[in-house]
């Protein structure tokens, strides 16, 4: 029996390739976190840690260890993205380490984003 090799282009989603380094840097002392219930992502300037993204457990030595990491790194901003209710924890211990934490709501910013380019793309704004 053969195993049958893929042919034609991968079925779903294919990932463009983002030069990262020809992206503006708005806030250079910010953070972004993706909250979950069972762990989160940071991810920080690539310029500042050999490993720039990291998961971290959500027990509370878990988030001081986050939250530590940050301050270190010296991260002064934070914005989380969270689905449901288990931002709070994060963000009550990331403000009891000085740093100033946002909650955005993704799909707010997708809106957007969506809206700008239709905006760009039909009127020129």
């Amino acid at each position: 029996m053969s195993a049958k090799k893929p042919t034609g282009k991968p079925k779903g989603s294919a990932q463009r390739k983002v030069d990262w380094k020809a992206l503006e840097i708005v806030h250079p002392d910010a953070a972004g976190i993706d909250v979950g219930g069972s762990e989160h992502w940071v991810a920080i300037s690539p310029d500042r840690d050999l490993e720039p993204v990291r998961r971290f457990g959500c027990f509370t030595a878990d988030l001081r260890e986050m939250s530590c990491w940050l301050v270190e790194k010296g991260v002064r901003s934070v914005a989380m993205q969270s689905t449901g209710v288990y931002w709070m924890p994060v963000f009550e211990v990331l403000e009891q380490h000085g740093l100033e934490v946002f909650l955005v709501n993704a799909s707010t910013l997708r809106t957007y984003r969506d809206a700008r380019r239709t905006c760009r793309s039909a009127s020129g704004c």
